[in-house]
């Protein structure tokens, strides 16, 4: 895969991958980091890739990426409180519209933006954090629990329980 034809491809999951690792990280500043570091692992990556589901793949190195970053830092509040949150921003209002659904479907926009609110963001942080991976690719983007596990290397049952009653999975 050449320069130009793997840039197509990421800029178009750019927005979404920003998202995805915002929720896992709850600072929008070091979700724009995850993402930059998911391109160019995946850059690095590019000769393992076959070439099927692309975009799983970003999201599996984005959740890997979020997991590493998370491993590294010093912020602890797995069984603390979600008003215990001192570095979560706030998502930038202008990016929400991007960040929504593109079908217009007013419940696919209404839980898009409900997963990106600051009281579920708190709640995540709480989790460890490969807990909060497999809720987020359960209950947020709708993954099945084998490919939730995938995603944050967290176990099939982890995936299946973290499923809780965080509202309809987006179909």
């Amino acid at each position: 895969m050449d320069r130009s034809s793997f840039e197509v491809l990421t800029e178009r999951h750019r927005r979404e991958l920003h998202v995805h690792c915002y929720r896992m990280l709850a600072s929008f500043d070091e979700a724009e980091d995850a993402v930059q570091e998911t391109f160019l692992k995946a850059w690095r990556g590019r000769s393992g890739f076959d070439g099927a589901q692309f975009r799983a793949w970003l999201y599996r190195i984005a959740t890997n990426v979020c997991l590493d970053m998370l491993r590294r830092s010093s912020r602890r509040t797995a069984g603390g409180s979600p008003a215990e949150v001192p570095w979560l921003q706030p998502y930038p209002d202008p990016l929400l519209d991007a960040a929504a659904p593109g079908d217009e479907e007013p419940e696919a926009v209404a839980i898009s933006r409900e997963t990106i609110s600051l009281a579920f963001l708190a709640a995540l942080q709480v989790l460890p954090p490969r807990q909060r991976a497999a809720l987020i690719a359960r209950d947020v983007l709708g993954w099945p629990p084998r490919r939730a596990t995938c995603a944050g290397r967290a176990t099939a049952s982890s995936a299946r329980s973290s499923s809780t009653s965080c509202g309809p999975r987006p179909g």
